[in-house]
């Protein structure tokens, strides 16, 4: 195994007993308020940390996309929810063979999604568990009003080979409890149980037990950790076990440096932020601009400044999209490099 010092940058490390940590913490908190966790790996899209999680009691793993499903299920996690509307015969026909080896649920907020799940699931032969997604404040996917769940509900419960599997949302917030409620209240008059609902963030995983029609949590980035997590109060820099190892390639003049990854390496996702990434040997410095491969660093008011061929140490604004970048992580104990992990699902987005 490589040292740490003979890997070439930019690299992607884990601070590995700082994610056992995480893993821990939030499943002991979970666990505590009676909330069934099940963490999404479309942060790490690693079967080894899904196992991980798993094994500290998650009930299952959430995927965002069905190649992400599937590669989990190659692996051997044989329950998944997967909360994304599946639209067209191909993926369906995946989705389908998907769920006569594994556990598996999913998400609709349309009649058209239901509908070609119905068939497909007719088709096969089985009998799939799917949920109504909720919009309470995000704008993207989701039902706009408990009226319009209830709707939705009826129509999967009209289908033979479908099951009503509860309600979902994602991020969570103060109008997610009244949105469910009165939705219960309405299916209630139908007769449709709503066995679980469940909320999502990591930004929000600490607040979870606030929620009282919570049954089910789904939290990605814990596990790594970012500048956003950490801006929302969710883990303190210590806590974040990721990070992106570059080398200062270039010094043009006295305030700016150039690193050896650029986009490619940390995502341009600003979220808010100021700068795309925090450096943690040089806390005054911002890189202020992202090329393919190339990081612009303004270290103007940093008291000591670094030479051509130091390297620095980045957490990354979005761990999810860095996760993403990277063939494979670099596990690290006490700074010495313990595992290589593939990221088996990078990609995997269809």
């Amino acid at each position: 195994m490589a040292a740490l010092e003979d890997l070439e940058t930019p690299v992607a490390v884990i601070d590995l007993d700082r994610m056992e940590a995480a893993i821990a913490r939030l499943q002991e908190y979970m666990t505590g308020h009676k909330i069934a966790n099940r963490p999404h790996i479309k942060t790490h899209r690693i079967p080894e940390i899904a196992r991980l999680q798993l094994k500290a009691g998650a009930v299952g793993i959430t995927c965002q996309k069905l190649a992400e499903a599937e590669i989990m299920a190659d692996a051997g996690v044989i329950d998944i929810f997967l909360p994304y509307n599946i639209v067209g015969n191909a993926k369906l026909v995946r989705l389908v063979a998907l769920a006569k080896r594994i556990r598996l649920s999913v998400t609709a907020d349309s009649e058209p999604v239901i509908k070609g799940l119905a068939d497909a699931a007719a088709g096969a032969g089985l009998t799939l568990p799917v949920a109504v997604e909720f919009d309470t404040g995000l704008g993207r996917c989701g039902a706009q009003t408990p009226a319009e769940v209830r709707e939705l509900a009826r129509i999967i419960a009209s289908f033979r080979k479908l099951k009503f599997a509860g309600l979902m949302t994602h991020p969570h917030n103060e109008k997610s409890d009244p949105f469910v409620a009165e939705a219960k209240s309405y299916l209630a008059h139908d007769g449709i149980p709503v066995e679980t609902v469940s909320y999502g963030s990591t930004a929000g995983m600490w607040q979870a037990h606030t929620r009282k029609e919570v049954t089910e949590y789904r939290a990605g980035v814990y596990v790594y950790g970012d500048r956003d997590s950490v801006r929302h109060g969710a883990l303190k820099p210590n806590e974040c076990a990721l990070r992106v190892l570059m080398t200062v390639v270039s010094r043009p003049t006295e305030d700016r440096g150039i690193l050896d990854g650029g986009s490619k390496a940390l995502s341009s996702d600003l979220l808010g932020l100021d700068g795309y990434g925090a450096i943690e040997e040089y806390p005054e410095a911002r890189i202020y601009s992202l090329s393919e491969e190339h990081g612009g660093v303004d270290f103007s008011k940093c008291g000591k400044k670094p030479k051509v061929g130091d390297r620095v140490t980045v957490l990354p604004n979005h761990g999810c999209v860095v996760g993403n970048l990277f063939n494979e992580m670099v596990g690290l104990r006490g700074g010495k490099v313990e595992a290589t992990w593939k990221v088996a699902a990078r990609g995997a987005s269809k």
